[in-house]
């Protein structure tokens, strides 16, 4: 924990005082810094205070400066398959069946593990650098931040929505063409480890495109407006295209009319939803150059494809 002092000047009078601290002290961000304000862990003449007061001029800021410890997660030696690396990010392409970060039943194993093991200066920061997550059975790209001023950064951008997310999907139906899906989600009342559509949840919002028709299934394209969890799995279920391979919103095994066994045992034995994150662009966080990478399909998801091009056309 560091303790850090800050003199708001003048000249921010009448801003607001989550606003100017985020500008006085950079490093971090502004929900950072609320959060710190709520817990009390920022005082001004050992007073608390709200996110929204408004600044007078010469106050000094008491703050104490939280990192989480990550001394729980331990290094693992688990390969990575990292596309890109520099100073500030690591861009990895993450297998299916890798967890993202430790949690509830998963305590270990898991990509922030890895991370960890790869890097040591990662259990400085929160989630070993992981500003964002992919379900355990997505594949594909993800991009991890190497200091507190990438993690700003790129937390800024997911949450701008500028960071462009785009996901191969293989579903289930004859999607005719694309669309945009603008439906709220929020956890499931009814069972706690869903997500669904409700009136009261988060925007979400999802453009999806076809690549490939079948005559019972559709590889379509997805881009992430935003970034709700199971967003993809959500929304396409949602409009009557459930991914193949997940129980969770897409319900049993679906078989076309005169399905070959070989068909029907690809979809049957397919053990994970069908979904890779195949291209991410963003802002790099010191240089501001737009950088994209692409990470094909996995070698499950490509077969997948191939038996439906021989028995689904």
């Amino acid at each position: 924990m560091e303790i850090l002092q800050i003199i708001i000047p003048k000249r921010m009078k009448d801003q607001r005082i989550d606003a100017a601290l985020t500008e006085m002290i950079p490093d971090y961000s502004r929900s950072k810094i609320i959060t710190w304000i709520k817990s009390g862990d920022a005082l001004i003449n050992n007073k608390t205070f709200k996110p929204k007061d408004k600044v007078n001029g010469n106050e000094m800021v008491c703050l104490k400066v939280k990192q989480k410890n990550n001394i729980q997660w331990l290094p693992e030696k688990i390969n990575l398959n990292i596309v890109f690396e520099d100073n500030d990010i690591i861009v990895i392409n993450k297998p299916f069946g890798l967890v993202t970060h430790p949690g509830s039943g998963n305590w270990s194993g898991t990509l922030a593990n890895a991370l960890l093991h790869y890097d040591s200066h990662l259990s400085s920061l929160d989630r070993a650098g992981i500003v964002h997550r992919l379900d355990k059975n997505t594949s594909g790209l993800m991009v991890v931040s190497k200091n507190l001023k990438s993690q700003k950064f790129l937390v800024e951008q997911l949450q701008n929505h500028s960071i462009q997310r785009e996901y191969s999907a293989i579903v289930y139906g004859h999607m005719i063409s694309g669309g945009s899906i603008d439906e709220p989600i929020g956890r499931d009342p009814k069972d706690r480890v869903k997500q669904a559509i409700l009136t009261n949840g988060k925007q979400a919002k999802t453009h999806y495109r076809v690549i490939d028709r079948f005559k019972s299934h559709t590889h379509v394209k997805a881009i992430l407006e935003t970034g709700r969890t199971h967003q993809i799995r959500v929304h396409l279920s949602h409009v009557g295209y459930p991914l193949i391979g997940d129980p969770m919103y897409g319900g049993r095994v679906r078989f076309p009319k005169k399905a070959s066994q070989e068909l029907k045992d690809e979809l049957i034995n397919f053990q994970r939803q069908a979904l890779h994150s195949k291209k991410l662009t963003l802002k790099h966080p010191v240089t501001g150059e737009t950088m994209t990478w692409k990470a094909d399909l996995p070698d499950d998801m490509q077969e997948l494809l191939n038996i439906l091009k021989k028995y689904d056309s």
